[in-house]
């Protein structure tokens, strides 16, 4: 926790849980491949925003080994860890991988290499590093941070009779304010649950106004109690919005990324839960809302006593492959990757929130300064303490109960023996 007091006066890079990269070649090297090459598998670099990071990243690199060639190839994001699971269950494949940060890196740390003794040097400079780590080991070096702010259109507050300066601060305030949106013509959310992620970001953006802070704190140390009714209150919350028609029509058959933040682009809901990333965040909506209509809102308080924050973590990260031929090496691209030229143009030019501190953002505008006003009494987010199997149950159910076949008490005793199971 001790990084995130370095973020009084600045902000950085940061990725989504999702995003598109290009499909191409799988571009595998053989177990023991050799050092003239590094193989790099990520969903990003495909991108053109990602251009300018990627070429600062591989001068820097070629500072440190000009007679190293690197190859990086563009995965689907929807297909990366199916790849990236068949590639380590085969022994080979990339040198070095992006991962998000918790349980998609955790669960997979017996194919990477502790990285501790390589980026010792990193580890004040950048941020966000516990959601790469494991057993005390590190496996990745954080390129962003990422969380999930409460963004709200001002625009549609003054149609609504509302004061876009005073968003409301406690969930009843909040739900008379969305019966004023929906007067106005708007639905209060923009919410896509296609892939099951909306509720891993209702979870994290409301869960620090819904737990108790030592339910949260005891949450994120794995002592996790499905069945207090703090826990359950988050689950039936997400219920009732959808059933009291709070969210856009067909949440369940809308994809988050892109069609749900298009609803809030263009004025259709008055709220997303969006995240601190180059894909639905502060600098895409900007482009649409302009800068002075946009606002983040904490979460309102559920339970009376709570004190809301930003729930953020590492956001992406690269690891580096333990069939590698030379661990040094490969480490030092993950170096580069995360060196802070590379990371200050994915900042300037996908506008997403770095994991390095010492970039400036001061220019960026109100909502990234509210975000960044944040971190430093931020939180980890809830959903990433859960394992990928946990989360991928919680996306299905999370459906079912928007769609009224399952009982939030049901939910609730699924998830916990998931997470329980490990």
């Amino acid at each position: 926790m001790k990084q995130r007091a370095l973020w009084s006066a600045v902000l950085v890079v940061g990725l989504a849980t999702a995003g598109c990269g290009s499909a191409s070649d799988t571009g595998s090297s053989s177990s023991g491949g050799s050092t003239d090459k590094l193989v790099v598998w990520d969903w990003k670099s495909g991108e053109p925003s990602a251009g300018p990071y990627i070429e600062k990243a591989k001068a820097d690199f070629a500072k440190k080994h000009p007679d190293v060639t690197l190859e990086f190839v563009a995965q689907p994001f929807d297909q990366y860890y199916t790849l990236l699971g068949a590639a380590i269950q085969s022994g080979k494949g990339p040198d070095v991988m992006l991962f998000n940060g918790g349980g998609q890196i955790r669960d997979r740390v017996d194919a990477l290499v502790p990285l501790d003794e390589y980026v010792a040097e990193d580890k004040q400079r950048l941020a966000g590093w516990d959601a790469f780590a494991k057993d005390g080991k590190t496996y990745a070096g954080p390129v962003t941070l990422q969380g999930h702010p409460i963004y709200y259109n001002k625009a549609l507050y003054e149609k609504a009779g509302l004061d876009p300066a005073s968003p409301a601060t406690t969930w009843d305030k909040f739900l008379a304010d969305c019966a004023a949106i929906a007067k106005a013509g708007a639905k209060c959310f923009a919410l896509g649950n296609k892939e099951g992620a909306g509720i891993q970001f209702w979870m994290s953006a409301l869960g620090s106004a819904i737990l108790t802070a030592q339910e949260y704190d005891d949450w994120i140390a794995g002592k996790r109690d499905w069945n207090s009714p703090n826990v359950k209150r988050i689950f039936q919350l997400w219920k009732e919005a959808g059933d009291a028609g709070l969210n856009n029509e067909g949440a369940n058959s809308t994809a988050m990324f892109n069609d749900a933040f298009a609803l809030f682009q263009s004025a259709k809901a008055a709220h997303v839960i969006g995240l601190m990333s180059d894909v639905g965040h502060w600098k895409d909506f900007n482009e649409f809302l302009t800068p002075d209509k946009l606002g983040v809102m904490s979460a309102p308080v559920v339970t009376a006593g709570t004190t809301p924050s930003l729930a953020y973590d590492g956001g992406i990260g690269y690891a580096v492959a333990k069939w590698t031929k030379d661990p040094k090496v490969a480490a030092d691209l993950v170096r580069s990757l995360t060196s802070t030229d590379a990371l200050n143009a994915f900042y300037a030019d996908a506008g997403a929130i770095a994991s390095d501190t010492t970039i400036d953002v001061s220019q960026a505008g109100p909502a990234a300064a509210t975000i960044v006003s944040q971190l430093k009494d931020g939180k980890p987010a809830l959903h990433v303490a859960l394992s990928s199997k946990t989360l991928d149950l919680m996306g299905r159910i999370a459906q079912q109960l928007l769609s009224g076949s399952i009982s939030v008490d049901e939910a609730v005793k699924q998830l916990g023996a998931s997470d329980q199971a490990g």
